[in-house]
C-alpha cells in the first residue's frame, strides 16, 4: 500500500504555505524599488554608474613608442688650411762674397746673380775688361741692380777749409790718393769713418766717406803704404 496523504492534510498545507507568498512578494518589490531609487539618484548625480550588458571588455591595442625626433648632425665649419709660407731670401743691399767654381766666367756669375758685368769687373779690380777668375778664388758680386756711381768732380778749391764732404770711393782709389785729391790727411779720414771698413789698405769700392776738405797744402804725392781699393 502507498502511504498517500489524504486530501484534507494536502489542503491544510496549501492553506498554510499561502500566507508567506504576499510577503516574499512584498519584499521583492521593496528591493527591487530600491535599486531603482539608486540607479536613478547616481544617473542624476553624474555618478558614471552604468549598465552595458553588451558591452565587451575592450581589447587592449599595442602601441608603439613615439618615433623619437632625431636632431640634425652638426656640420663641422672646415679650417682654412694654412698657406705655406715660403722662406724669403733676402737680397744683398751691397757686393758679397763668391767663390769661383769650375767653369764660372764673369759673364755667367753675372747673368746668374742679376748683377752688372760692368761693375763686377771694377768692384773686383779687374783691368781692361778681362776676367781673370779660377777656381777656388774668392770675388765680390755687387747687389742686384747695383752699379758704379758716377762722381761728379769737384775743385777742392771751391771748398773752404774743413768742410765736409761725402765721397763714394771709385774703383783704383786708395786712401793716399783720396787724401790727396782733398787736400786732407789719412788720419782724419780714418777719424771720421771708423767702422766703415775693417782693413784702411783694402777699402770697398761703392762705400762713402766723410771727408773734411782742404786741411793740408795741396800735395802730389801718394801715401806710401796706401793700397788700391778692392
Amino acid at each position: 500500500m502507498w502511504n498517500k496523504s489524504s486530501p484534507q492534510k494536502t489542503i491544510n498545507q496549501f492553506k498554510n504555505r499561502q500566507p508567506f507568498l504576499p510577503v516574499f512578494i512584498s519584499i521583492l518589490a521593496l528591493l527591487l524599488v530600491i535599486i531603482g531609487v539608486v540607479i536613478i539618484i547616481l544617473w542624476i548625480s553624474g555618478g558614471g554608474f552604468s549598465i552595458n550588458l553588451f558591452s565587451k571588455r575592450p581589447t587592449p591595442t599595442n602601441t608603439l613608442p613615439p618615433t623619437p625626433v632625431l636632431s640634425p648632425t652638426p656640420s663641422l665649419i672646415p679650417s682654412a688650411s694654412p698657406t705655406p709660407t715660403l722662406p724669403i731670401t733676402p737680397t744683398p743691399s751691397g757686393p758679397f762674397e763668391y767663390t769661383v767654381k769650375q767653369g764660372d766666367n764673369c759673364s755667367t756669375i753675372a747673368k746668374t746673380y742679376n748683377a752688372d758685368l760692368e761693375t763686377l769687373l771694377a768692384i773686383n779690380n779687374f783691368a781692361n775688361g778681362t776676367c781673370p777668375i779660377i777656381p777656388g778664388q774668392k770675388i765680390l758680386i755687387p747687389a742686384p741692380g747695383q752699379s758704379m756711381p758716377t762722381q761728379t768732380p769737384i775743385n777742392p778749391s771751391d771748398f773752404a777749409k774743413g768742410t765736409k764732404y761725402t765721397y763714394t770711393v771709385q774703383s783704383g782709389d786708395t786712401l793716399g790718393s783720396i787724401a790727396s785729391k782733398f787736400n786732407t790727411t789719412l788720419a782724419d779720414i780714418l777719424t771720421l769713418n771708423k767702422n766703415k771698413f775693417a782693413d784702411p789698405n783694402n777699402i770697398p769700392i761703392g762705400i762713402q766717406l766723410i771727408i773734411r776738405v782742404n786741411l793740408v797744402t795741396p800735395t802730389p804725392t801718394f801715401a806710401p803704404t796706401s793700397t788700391r781699393a778692392s
